[in-house]
């Protein structure tokens, strides 16, 4: 499955950090940036997670909702928002599944080696999940300035 523009976003239910559950058809009415992530407490991860953290405020005001996924554990979650004091919700796609049907599960390439992970990557879903915009393989500069001004223009 791919995600198109334009098209329903996949739903999903995914355990999140604080022992919780979250659906993004849970989150109708409400505007989500949901952004995948490579790794917890790592420094292109802890960036990106600080740049949504310190827009929250902004992203709250135009009836968004921030979602961050990773592969990692609900655990490591737990400790990454605690060190970093993130007040949105972390969601745990350990199976790999929902990576999987957003496309972000890629072979990536470092020194020579290639290995699967996660492309960096943010997709705005509107009020009706509605995929309304997608940033793949993102850089963390200027990237939370791009996706607040999007919301904004929704």
């Amino acid at each position: 499955m791919t995600v198109t523009v334009g098209k329903p976003a996949p739903d999903f239910t995914l355990p999140t950090d604080g022992g919780g559950k979250m659906s993004l058809k849970g989150l109708r009415g409400k505007n989500v940036v949901l952004y995948f992530y490579p790794k917890d407490d790592t420094s292109g991860c802890t960036a990106e997670a600080c740049g949504f953290r310190d827009q929250l405020p902004k992203f709250g005001k135009i009836n968004a909702t921030v979602i961050g996924i990773s592969r990692d554990s609900v655990a490591s979650h737990d400790k990454f928002k605690g060190k970093y004091d993130l007040p949105f919700t972390l969601a745990s796609d350990d199976k790999g599944e929902v990576t999987e049907r957003y496309g972000v599960w890629v072979q990536k390439s470092m020194y020579g080696r290639k290995y699967m992970g996660i492309e960096r990557a943010t997709f705005l879903i509107d009020e009706k999940g509605v995929v309304r915009q997608e940033w793949r393989k993102v850089k963390v500069p200027g990237h939370v300035d791009e996706v607040l001004k999007a919301v904004k223009a929704l």
